[in-house]
C-alpha cells in the first residue's frame, strides 16, 4: 500500500491565487496512470494539497482557527469552493489520463476536534481500493466539534488513514528537492532524517501562503507517523522533473527519507 501526495507547491503556483501548473499536473497524472497500468495489483491512495487555491482564502478568513460568526462561516464556504475547484481540475486531469479516480473530500467525510481528525468514513475508501480504483483525498475544510471549522492538510488525512490502511510507503512530492538543513539557504539537502536528528534542523514553513504549515507540517507529521507506525518509509522529494513521480512509485524516490534509525 502506497500513499502519494501531490503537494500544492507542485501542482499550483502558490504565489498566484488559483493558478494551476497545468503541464506538471498533466505530467504526473500520466506517470500515475503508467504506474497503475504496469502494477494493477498495487494499492494506491492519492492526495493533493490546495496550494494557491484554498490557502489564500483560508488565510484571509483564518478558517483554520475556527468559525463562529456569519462572516467566518461565509469564509468557510469560500475556502471549500476554492479547494473543490482545484480538486475538480485534478480529478478531470487524472481521468483524462486514464486513471479510474474517485474523490473522497474531507469536508464531507471527516469530523474534526480542535483541528485534528476525530472520525472519518473509511469503508467507502476500502471498497474503492478493493474495486481496483484510485481513491483521492485532498486538503480541505472540515467541521470541528470544538471550534466550528478547521482546515485539514493532506498529511493530516494521511496520518489518520495510516492507522486504517497500513501503508508501507508514504511519498510526498513537492517542488523542493527534499528537506534542507536550513530551509532559507537550501545548501545542504538531507538524505535522511531520524527522530533524534530532527531537532537540529530549521523546519520553518512555506515561503508562500500556507495555513497548514508547509515543510514544518510535512516533517512534523512524518515524525508523528513514524512514532505510531515505525515500519513506514516516508520520502519528501521533488516531482518536477519528468519521471520523478513514476520513479518514486516504483521505489526510487530520491529526496529526503524520514525513518527510524
Amino acid at each position: 500500500m502506497i500513499f502519494l501526495k501531490l503537494g500544492g507547491s507542485l501542482i499550483t503556483d502558490k504565489a498566484e491565487p488559483e493558478t494551476v501548473r497545468e503541464s506538471i499536473l498533466h505530467q504526473v497524472a500520466g506517470e500515475i496512470a503508467a504506474f497503475l497500468k504496469e502494477n494493477p495489483s498495487e494499492r494506491l491512495l492519492l492526495g493533493h494539497g490546495s496550494g494557491s487555491f484554498g490557502h489564500f482564502h483560508a488565510s484571509k478568513y483564518n478558517t483554520h482557527l475556527g468559525a463562529t460568526s456569519s462572516e467566518e462561516w461565509h469564509g468557510f464556504s469560500e475556502v471549500w469552493a476554492s479547494a473543490n475547484k482545484l480538486n475538480t481540475i485534478v480529478m478531470e486531469t487524472l481521468r483524462n489520463a486514464g486513471v479510474p479516480a474517485v474523490r473522497f473530500s474531507p469536508s464531507s467525510t471527516v469530523v474534526a476536534e480542535n483541528g485534528r481528525i476525530a472520525s472519518m468514513e473509511i469503508e467507502p475508501i476500502l471498497h474503492c481500493l478493493n474495486a481496483g480504483l484510485l481513491p483521492v483525498v485532498h486538503g480541505d475544510t472540515a467541521f470541528d466539534r470544538k471550534q466550528g471549522a478547521t482546515i485539514l492538510s493532506t498529511e493530516a488525512v494521511f496520518l489518520f488513514l495510516a492507522g486504517q490502511l497500513k501503508p508501507d510507503r508514504i511519498l510526498l512530492a513537492g517542488i523542493e528537492s527534499g528537506v534542507y538543513q536550513q530551509y532559507t539557504d537550501r545548501k545542504l539537502l538531507l538524505s535522511e532524517i531520524t527522530p533524534s536528528k530532527a531537532a537540529e534542523i530549521d523546519l520553518r514553513g512555506s515561503e508562500a501562503t500556507d495555513v497548514t504549515g508547509g515543510m514544518l507540517d510535512k516533517v512534523s507529521t512524518a515524525l508523528e507517523l513514524l512514532k505510531k507506525y515505525p515500519w513506514i518509509q516516508i520520502h519528501i522529494f521533488s516531482g518536477v522533473e519528468p519521471g520523478a513521480v513514476y520513479k518514486a512509485l516504483t521505489g526510487e524516490p530520491g529526496g529526503t527519507r524520514i525513518s527510524q534509525p
